[in-house]
């Protein structure tokens, strides 16, 4: 834990350097791939020096999200055999019960797995890395990886531009409660339409 509250205040310093909204597109790249903190903390510190430029901390952290599920999609491809010790070992909240048991499920629902895992606190990474292994369709994986991060990055921004500082803690507070719930309400709808009609 001391560990990942020292990576966790690195991570924030880079809000108080010039080369914040870059620290901001590399740690979003890595979280999608292998980093185990997400850049949530880091574009709302950012958000918060510089509110008129909340629509583009979130447009690099969506894209950069993006092109590192994508990273973590080709480890999966290709790479897996090779790798797969080094994931179980080292990243955090990468299990290998977990990894089977979402493995298990894609034939069915990849798509909804990439996009709840993308918009919500769900390790997105475990996600980016099946979705290779597995072979989903790639041009999917991205349209679902997209939708879903955007969504994500832009409402933080959303919040800031519309509350201003006031926003923030809010967000520390409710961030994850407020994902969960949107998966709660989007898995129950799916689960209905499945099975009611």
């Amino acid at each position: 834990m001391n560990l990942f509250k020292k990576a966790y205040d690195w991570v924030l310093h880079w809000a108080e350097t010039p080369y914040g909204p870059l620290a901001l597109f590399l740690l979003a790249f890595a979280e999608s791939s292998f980093f185990p903190i997400p850049p949530d903390p880091l574009l709302i510190a950012l958000c918060l020096g510089a509110i008129k430029k909340s629509w583009r901390f979130a447009l690099y952290t969506s894209v950069a999200s993006v092109l590192g599920g994508m990273v973590g999609y080709l480890i999966g491809y290709g790479l897996w055999d090779a790798v797969h010790s080094f994931f179980f070992q080292y990243v955090p909240g990468f299990t290998e019960d977990k990894f089977l048991y979402v493995l298990s499920h894609y034939q069915e629902q990849g798509f909804l797995y990439v996009f709840l895992a993308g918009l919500t606190p769900i390790p997105y990474k475990i996600f980016t890395i099946t979705s290779g292994v597995f072979k989903m369709n790639f041009p999917l994986f991205v349209l679902a990886s997209t939708i879903s991060r955007s969504l994500r990055f832009f409402g933080v921004a959303a919040l800031f531009w519309k509350f201003g500082p006031t926003i923030k803690g809010f967000i520390d507070k409710y961030l994850n409660a407020l994902g969960w719930a949107f998966f709660i309400l989007l898995f129950g709808g799916f689960l209905a339409i499945k099975y009611l009609l």
